[in-house]
């Protein structure tokens, strides 16, 4: 882990993105793990992803940091990721295989849309959520692997983003498109995780599944208006 840095410093560089928009939702494939089946998020899922939403412990870590209100704030999140806003969102359920039952969700949302490729760090940005009751059975973990190899078959095109934190960037490779951007070689595609410093389980995940933490920073809730610290995780899309 680096030194605590203030603030994030960010550059511009020339990499790739998934293409957009992304598949329909209704052309996604299911995808199986050793013990768990991620689904493509649907209306059916309204119930289910509200009683999870609904459960204090859970809600601690999500952005909104507290549980929703009621059925039609969930109803809220659920419309950010079905059509047509599936255009710029790439979320699962994740499910037993053996029951089906729901136990949580988890992607990247805000792909290309006006305020960047959707995380803080100027990369795509990870995030799940499991029902406290499938909390140290190993699902995130498992959740992550299987989510991160998806992600990666996903169609790319060249990409600029503009505000990209330096500090995640891991290597430059050389460009594999003759008509990106001019330049001779591209940084490589990053997804990113941040969880706040006290989320040790978090942490412990995004180890184990082999994102390289790459900066700690300090910033004002929006909500609260209180200094939190975060932590940063970044892994390089595979060569």
């Amino acid at each position: 882990m680096t030194e605590m840095d203030e603030q994030l410093d960010f550059i511009t560089v020339n990499t790739t993105l998934p293409t957009l928009p992304l598949p329909p939702l209704a052309t996604r494939q299911p995808v199986l793990t050793e013990r768990l089946i991620l689904k493509p998020v649907s209306q059916d899922d309204l119930h289910a992803v509200h009683a999870m939403r609904s459960q204090p412990e859970v809600m601690r870590w999500a952005v909104a940091g507290r549980p929703d209100a009621d059925l039609q704030e969930t109803q809220a999140w659920l419309d950010d990721n079905l059509p047509p806003n599936d255009a710029h969102n790439y979320n699962f359920t994740i499910c037993l295989q053996s029951t089906g039952e729901f136990i949580g969700l988890g992607g990247v949302k805000r792909i290309g849309t006006t305020s960047g490729p959707g995380g803080e760090l100027g990369w795509p940005e990870i995030g799940y959520l499991l029902r406290q009751e499938a909390w140290g059975k190993g699902y995130a973990t498992e959740f992550l692997r299987g989510f991160v190899g998806a992600w990666w078959s996903l169609p790319r095109s060249a990409a600029r983003v503009l505000r990209v934190e330096k500090s995640v960037i891991q290597e430059t490779r050389p460009v594999q498109d003759t008509e990106q951007s001019g330049s001779e070689e591209v940084v490589a595609e990053m997804l990113t995780a941040v969880t706040e410093l006290d989320n040790l389980p978090s942490q412990k995940v995004l180890d184990k599944t082999g994102f390289r933490k790459f900066k700690v920073w300090t910033e004002v809730d929006k909500k609260t208006r209180e200094t939190t610290t975060l932590v940063g995780y970044g892994i390089a899309a595979p060569k």
